[in-house]
């Protein structure tokens, strides 16, 4: 595994839950994820003492020439997001470390340190929604993606704003070591183990009002588990005891995202668990979570995913991949996507 040596950055005025999620995710020994688990060590970027935000002090491991043996660079929240100039020194490590094959990924406003460097010229980026704005007043070359949890081009890796970092490092946990070990170790965070980078940074109403909640809930459940079924807007209106008007409205307000858009992100991921945990055919993938044909699956997979079906299978899928039906799945008819 190529990335195995994770550097963190630490200034003075750390941002203190950004440079945690490193910590936490690629900093702590975990023996039970094997031998070849991630080695980790704090960068200070500059002399010490190094206070970060809540009154304490950052111990590093070593100045910029860690950078030089990094395989992956992670830039926590940068100081004063876009008012803090970047030091010379650091832009120039980053670049190096870059064209020596390093992976670079942000969290938060770190992004105003990457894209200080002019690797993200060109190239799609996210930010904390707060800064979005002047990201792309400052760096008009970079491609701001305003509604994005994170954004993977390749090695150059971004996330929106503090808890979206989370989301990134098991994304780069699951490039590295597959969907299993980031499934375990998302269960030891007690996260979801898999936000699609794409999902909305927020939402409009992200706790709906107790009466909402109990409509909602179990309409949630019902949607997850006919994911092969025909879902119209007006039967979901209808088992919500809501107007058609009223439930688009409160849906997208409850979770972020039209119906439909939401049932193409499950049906997406239950498709992806699928693939990664029996030998079911693509077909047969298709089928039992509402796509219709394997024709209509590998075009959304394509255009969200930026994949197909059967690369993604060869990438994440162990070896031990069964015919079998995975608990709580079973196959259903090919039906039209609906919803």
């Amino acid at each position: 595994m190529p990335n195995r040596f994770v550097v963190a950055l630490a200034y003075d005025r750390l941002s203190t839950f950004e440079f945690g999620i490193a910590v936490e995710i690629f900093g702590l020994p975990r023996p039970e994820m094997g031998p070849d688990w991630y080695r980790f060590a704090v960068c200070a970027i500059e002399p010490g003492p190094l206070r970060a935000v809540g009154g304490f002090q950052i111990t590093a491991d070593g100045g910029l020439e860690l950078l030089d043996e990094a395989d992956t660079i992670v830039i926590p929240g940068w100081r004063g997001a876009h008012a803090e100039p970047v030091p010379p020194a650091l832009v120039e490590a980053l670049r190096l470390a870059h064209e020596r094959g390093a992976r670079l990924m942000s969290i938060c406003s770190g992004v105003f340190a990457l894209a200080a460097t002019g690797l993200l010229s060109g190239r799609r980026a996210t930010t904390h929604w707060h800064h979005v704005e002047n990201l792309s007043r400052l760096y008009p070359d970079v491609i701001v993606e305003p509604d994005v949890l994170y954004v993977d081009e390749g090695r150059v890796l971004t996330s929106a704003g503090s808890a979206a970092g989370i989301d990134l490092c098991l994304h780069v946990v699951r490039t590295d070591f597959g969907p299993e070990i980031a499934n375990r170790l998302a269960r030891r965070l007690v996260v979801p183990p898999h936000r699609e980078g794409g999902q909305a940074q927020f939402i409009e109403r992200p706790v709906p009002p107790a009466r909402e909640g109990l409509r909602f809930a179990p309409l949630f459940d019902r949607m997850r588990a006919r994911l092969g079924e025909e879902q119209p807007v007006a039967r979901l209106a209808a088992e919500a005891g809501m107007s058609v008007r009223t439930f688009l409205r409160r849906f997208k307000a409850a979770t972020g995202l039209p119906p439909g858009e939401w049932l193409l992100a499950e049906r997406l991921a239950r498709a992806r668990e699928l693939l990664e945990s029996t030998g079911w055919s693509i077909e047969d993938i298709a089928g039992a979570t509402g796509f219709g044909s394997a024709a209509t699956l590998r075009h959304h997979f394509r255009t969200r995913l930026g994949t197909s079906p059967a690369a993604y299978r060869s990438r994440f899928a162990p070896e031990r991949a069964r015919a079998t039906d995975p608990a709580g799945f079973k196959k259903q008819k090919a039906a039209p996507r609906g919803g």
